[in-house]
């Protein structure tokens, strides 16, 4: 019960943030271009709110399936993709569903590759969301999970938006060990934005974040990668794994 009403809290903050980031093109074909290596056949997303990064997969001609907890965006996603042939249809998917091996049966081993960008952080069973995301995928299928990295930084954005945590490279890796994957890959993602995120969330208590600060922020995209090679993804405000089914 205390997830359901967390994820109706955070309904609000969560369509703002969204739709400010939705003008960010720049940042969110970087983020697409850092998981795309590792994307491979029939795709489903997991968390696809209003397609900020699912355009992309579309745009490229990958066979995804886009899926959220809300059916309001599952609607949205339907009517914005629903023309587009590699656009293989949408449904509300929740990974820590009571139900979900019956609920999700015609799901179960079906995709070569299962994302979520900023999804498993608001889940409170992360581990049961990991294993079920296991049970999604084809074997030798990819699962890739994109979340905001370090405790110390949580702050209020996160409240707003329902994180129940942070991670690092080593905390998220123990979820993973739990679900049977074999890590192919981790690293962290976008240095700077470290400083934004601190200076807005923490100092300044935004509920959510700014569009001009956004809009300033994507402007950066191309230094700020740059940025993130020279220190090696060493550092970053996310933290991306990739696990690979072997059972």
């Amino acid at each position: 019960m205390t997830e359901k009403i967390k994820f109706e809290e955070e309904d609000l903050s969560g369509a703002i943030t969204l739709n400010v980031i939705s003008e960010a093109y720049k940042f969110n074909q970087w983020m697409y271009e850092t998981i795309k290596p590792y994307c491979k056949g029939k795709i489903l997303e997991i968390g696809s709110g209003i397609g900020n990064i699912s355009h992309f997969f579309i745009k490229d001609g990958y066979d995804i399936f886009l899926s959220d907890i809300r059916v309001g965006y599952c609607l949205e996603l339907e009517k914005k993709f629903k023309t587009f042939k590699n656009f293989s249809g949408t449904e509300t998917i929740n990974l820590t569903d009571a139900n979900f091996d019956e609920k999700y049966k015609n799901h179960s081993q079906k995709y070569d590759t299962v994302f979520a960008l900023n999804v498993v952080e608001h889940i409170y069973e992360d581990e049961l969301a990991l294993k079920n995301c296991h049970k999604l995928l084809s074997k030798n299928g990819n699962v890739i999970i994109l979340v905001p990295s370090y405790q110390s930084l949580f702050n209020q954005f996160d409240e707003e938006l329902g994180h129940y945590r942070r991670y690092t490279k080593t905390s998220l890796a123990n979820v993973f060990s739990k679900s049977d994957f074999e890590l192919i890959h981790k690293q962290y993602f976008n240095f700077i934005g470290i400083f934004g995120w601190y200076m807005s969330g923490k100092i300044l208590k935004n509920k959510t974040i700014p569009k001009k600060q956004m809009k300033f922020y994507n402007t950066l995209v191309p230094i700020i990668k740059i940025i993130d090679k020279v220190i090696f993804n060493t550092f970053g405000l996310s933290t991306i794994i990739v696990g690979k089914k072997t059972l």
